[in-house]
C-alpha cells in the first residue's frame, strides 16, 4: 500500500486524523488523571445524574412517539409545500440552543402565550423551568430529528408492498399490522438511541431552563463545579461519568441502528389507498399542522419580540456579534483544514482509522473536553486568556463528523471517476487535488463549512466555561441578558443571532454551489 500509486497523497489526511486524536484523547486523559474516585460524588452530585437519565429518557421516548403519527401522516400525504416542510424539519439541528430556548420561553413561560391564554380561561399558570421544560426544548429540537429517521423507515417500505396489500383488500389496521409495525420495530430503537445519546450532553438547555438543585444535570454540575467552586477533581470525576454514559448510549444507539429492511422494490411511487378515508386525512392534516405550530410559533415570537430591540441593541451585543463572527470565522477555516484531507485519505482508502478519529467529536461532549483542555492548559498559560482559540478549535471538532459524512461519499466518487485518468496524465498530488478533488467538491464544501459555521455561531458550551466578564460570544451575551431579566434585548440579540447563524449557512452553502462543477 505504501507504494502504491495515488492520485492524492494521504499523508495530510493521516496527520490531520492523527492530531485530531491527540487533541481529543488528551483532554480525556487529563480528565481521567486529575479525578479522584476515592473522593465520591456527593448527593447532589447523584441526584444530577438521576435527572440527566430521566430528562434524557422522558424526552427520547416523547420525541419518538409524537414523531410517528407526524411521519406517518407525511408517508401517506402529498400536498403543496411538503418538499418544505420536510425540509424545515432540518432546521432546529443549526438553530442556535439559545434562541429556540427564548422562543419557547415567549410561547410556554410565565408571560408567555401559552399562560395569557390559560389565565383567560381561568386557568392558572405552568411554569417552564424544571424537568417539564427542559423536556419540552429536547422535544423541540428532537422531534424534526425523530421525525426525519421514522419517515425514511417509512419511504424505504416498496411500494410493490402496499399495492399487493390493496389487492388483497387490507385496511388500515392490517397495514399497521403487517408493514408499519415491523419497521417501526427495527427503526424506532435506533432513533430512541440516538435521541438518548444527544440529549445526555444537551448543556445549554439544562443551563437555561433547568438549574435547581432537581434540575441539575450531569454537564451543569461539571460547569457549577468549575465555574462557581472551581473544583477541577469534582468537574474530572463528574466528566468520567458523563463519558461513561455517552459512550454506552452510542454503542446502543449502533447496535439499535442495526436490522433488515424490507428489500429492495422498483423505484414505483408510493400510492396509499388503504388512507383514502376522509376520517382519516383530516387526522393527518390535523397532526401536521400541530407539528408544524410546534416548531414555528417560537421562532415567531423571537421575530415579533426581537424586531423592536433589535435597532437598540447594546453596545456589548455587538461586540459580542463580531466576537462571534470571529470564532465562528476561525472554526470553518479549522473545520476545512482538517476534513478535507482526512475526507481524501478515505477516499484512498484509509477508512477506517481517520473515520474513527473523524466520529469521536460525537462520543465526547464538548463541554468534557473544554474541561480536559483547562486543565492542559492551566498550568502553562492563563486559559481565559485563550478562550476564544479553544472555543473555536472545539467547535471545530464536533462539526467535524458531520462534514466528513458530507465530503467522503463525493470524494470517493472523485477517486473512482478520475483517478486513474489523472495517474495515466502523471497528474497527482497537490495538481489533481486543485484541478480536480476541489472543483468537484465545492458544494459539498460549501454545505460543511455553512453547517460547520452556523453550528459554531451558536454554540453555547465551551465558551461558558473560559469566557471571563470582558468577553462574551452572541450565545453567551443572550444568556447573561436573560439572567438580568433584560428580556428585550435579550430577544433583539437572539434575532441578531439567528440572522447570522442563518446568513452564513445560507451564504456558505449557496457559494459552494455557485457555479460549481457537476
Amino acid at each position: 500500500m505504501a507504494g502504491r500509486a495515488e492520485p492524492v497523497s494521504a499523508a495530510p489526511g493521516l496527520g490531520a486524523a492523527a492530531a485530531v486524536a491527540a487533541l481529543i484523547l488528551g483532554a480525556l486523559v487529563a480528565v481521567f488523571l486529575r479525578a479522584e474516585p476515592g473522593a465520591g460524588l456527593s448527593a447532589a452530585d447523584w441526584a444530577a445524574v438521576r435527572f440527566t437519565l430521566v430528562q434524557a429518557a422522558l424526552s427520547a421516548a416523547i420525541s419518538v412517539a409524537l414523531a410517528v403519527p407526524v411521519a406517518r401522516a407525511l408517508a401517506r400525504r402529498r400536498f403543496a409545500g411538503r418538499r418544505v416542510l420536510i425540509t424545515l424539519l432540518g432546521a432546529p439541528f443549526i438553530l442556535p440552543v439559545i434562541v429556540a430556548v427564548l422562543g419557547l420561553v415567549a410561547v410556554f413561560g410565565r408571560n408567555g402565550w401559552v399562560n395569557a391564554a390559560l389565565g383567560w380561561a381561568g386557568v392558572d399558570p405552568v411554569s417552564i423551568y424544571g424537568l417539564h421544560g427542559v423536556v419540552l426544548a429536547h422535544v423541540f429540537f428532537n422531534l424534526p430529528l425523530a421525525t426525519r429517521l421514522i419517515l425514511q423507515g417509512w419511504q424505504e417500505i416498496p411500494a410493490e408492498r402496499f399495492r399487493l396489500a390493496a389487492q388483497l383488500g387490507a385496511g388500515p389496521r392490517a397495514i399497521g399490522r403487517l408493514l408499519e409495525r415491523p419497521m417501526l420495530l427495527r427503526v424506532a430503537p435506533g432513533a430512541l438511541a440516538v435521541i438518548f445519546a444527544i440529549c445526555l450532553t444537551s448543556f445549554a438547555v439544562a443551563l437555561t431552563l433547568g438549574g435547581g438543585p432537581r434540575a441539575t444535570t450531569i454537564e451543569l454540575a461539571i460547569y457549577q463545579a468549575f465555574h462557581f467552586d472551581f473544583d477541577l477533581a469534582r468537574a474530572a470525576l463528574l466528566s468520567c461519568i458523563q463519558i461513561l454514559l455517552t459512550g454506552a448510549a452510542a454503542l446502543a444507539a449502533l447496535r439499535a441502528a442495526r436490522g433488515e429492511g424490507f428489500g429492495a422494490g422498483l423505484g414505483r411511487p408510493v400510492q396509499r389507498w388503504d388512507a383514502d378515508r376522509t376520517g382519516l386525512r383530516l387526522l393527518d392534516a390535523a397532526v401536521i399542522a400541530v407539528a408544524a405550530l410546534f416548531l414555528i410559533l417560537p421562532l415567531a415570537a423571537v421575530v415579533l419580540r426581537g424586531l423592536p430591540g433589535l435597532l437598540a441593541l447594546p453596545g456589548v451585543v455587538v461586540a459580542a456579534a463580531l466576537t462571534s463572527i470571529v470564532v465562528a470565522a476561525a472554526s470553518t477555516v479549522l473545520l476545512l483544514v482538517l476534513a478535507l484531507p482526512m475526507a481524501a485519505s478515505v477516499a484512498m482508502g484509509r477508512a477506517r482509522g481517520v473515520e474513527m478519529a473523524g466520529l469521536l467529536g460525537m462520543a465526547v461532549s464538548p463541554l468534557v473536553i473544554g474541561t480536559g483542555l483547562f486543565i492542559l492548559i492551566n498550568p502553562v498559560a492563563n486559559p481565559f486568556a485563550l478562550a476564544l482559540p479553544v472555543t473555536a478549535a472545539v467547535n471545530a471538532l464536533m462539526a467535524l463528523p458531520f462534514a466528513l459524512r458530507i465530503l467522503v461519499p463525493r470524494a470517493r466518487d472523485i477517486v473512482a471517476r478520475h483517478g486513474r485518468l489523472a495517474l495515466s496524465l502523471n497528474m497527482g498530488g497537490w495538481p489533481f487535488a486543485r484541478r480536480v478533488m476541489l472543483p468537484g467538491l465545492r458544494p459539498q464544501i460549501g454545505f460543511a463549512a455553512g453547517l460547520g459555521a452556523a453550528l459554531s455561531m451558536g454554540d453555547l458550551g465551551v465558551i461558558a466555561l473560559f469566557a471571563d466578564t470582558g468577553r462574551a460570544t452572541l450565545p453567551l451575551q443572550v444568556y447573561r441578558l436573560m439572567g438580568a431579566y433584560r428580556m428585550e434585548a435579550a430577544a433583539g440579540a437572539a434575532l441578531l443571532l439567528l440572522v447570522l447563524s442563518m446568513a452564513a449557512f445560507w451564504l456558505l452553502d449557496r457559494g459552494g454551489r455557485y457555479h460549481a462543477e457537476a
